[in-house]
């Protein structure tokens, strides 16, 4: 069967910026291994599937890297909510448009703005509620890192493991020059994931340019050697920062910069609110922009 697809860049307003992504507007009727080897024959770090509501909300999304499904990520959700606009499948956008997606995760609430034709920008609601897990040492962090300890910046938090629906070891850096030279060490990642932990690494600092943070994503033993933005890792982040912060309440927010090593810039929009000492909810936005579409055989 042919089935219609988009491809968009995620996270950018420029062609050939942001996150790659590639979106099967309506996937009835494909196997969850069918949905694999489409993936994988994209090759981006994520392919999503779109389906008909099971209950009663807007679709259904699913969500596949070149290797495996995963609960829920942020760039496909932004650039899915982005594709299903600009394709006229949500009839008309008005100011401000909610629509929900069902994913394995929960439920992702997305608002949609429309900002001229065929623009939108779009922000999601993480689907879980912050969770923190296990902390590391600066050394077994510097070591999977390529660094040196004193690279490594505790000052706020030790490197740890966050999740608002994905999870990722966390990390802060002292300076820019630490980030520009991260390498994954992939012995050491392997080992950390015979440990148990989900082998996706986020590293950041706090930069005091155009932009708040400035972070690099890392994943390669999901196939995805470095990603350009990361929905998911953001949240996690944001929700982590907050978190920690020393305010008992507030709303925040960070513009974030990354992809920016790989030439491929991408902006980031975080948001949280933290209510009675807890992280109440935490959000990620941007813009996307479509790149090519046509059909595929499958």
């Amino acid at each position: 069967m042919r089935y219609k697809f988009y491809t968009c860049d995620v996270f950018t307003e420029s062609r050939f910026g942001g996150n790659q992504l590639a979106v099967l507007p309506d996937a009835t009727g494909l196997t969850t291994e069918q949905m694999q080897l489409v993936a994988r024959e994209f090759n981006y770090s994520e392919c999503t599937f779109v389906f008909p509501a099971e209950n009663g909300n807007t679709r259904k999304v699913r969500i596949f890297t070149r290797q495996q499904e995963l609960p829920f990520a942020g760039h496909p959700n932004i650039g899915t909510a982005f594709i299903l606009a600009y394709s006229g499948a949500l009839n008309e956008i008005s100011e401000n448009t909610q629509i929900v997606f069902e994913e394995k995760a929960g439920l992702v609430p997305i608002s949609i703005r429309k900002m001229g034709k065929n623009k939108f920008w779009c922000e999601l609601k993480a689907p879980e509620a912050l969770s923190l897990s296990r902390t590391f040492s600066k050394e077994q962090m510097a070591t999977i890192l390529s660094l040196i300890s004193d690279e490594i910046e505790t000052s706020t938090h030790m490197p740890q493991q966050a999740s608002v629906g994905l999870p990722f070891v966390i990390t802060e850096l002292k300076d820019y020059k630490a980030l520009n030279k991260v390498t994954v060490n992939l012995d050491a990642l392997r080992e950390l994931e015979a440990e148990g932990v989900f082998p996706a690494l986020y590293v950041y600092i706090h930069s005091d340019d155009e932009f708040d943070i400035r972070g690099r994503m890392f994943a390669p033993l999901g196939g995805t050697l470095e990603d350009p933005a990361t929905g998911s890792a953001n949240c996690a982040l944001a929700g982590l920062l907050t978190h920690y912060h020393v305010n008992y309440e507030g709303q925040f927010s960070w513009r974030i910069a990354q992809g920016v090593e790989m030439q491929r810039p991408s902006v980031l929009y975080a948001r949280t609110q933290k209510q009675d000492g807890d992280v109440s909810g935490v959000w990620v936005g941007g813009s996307s922009i479509v790149v090519s579409e046509g059909y595929i055989e499958v």
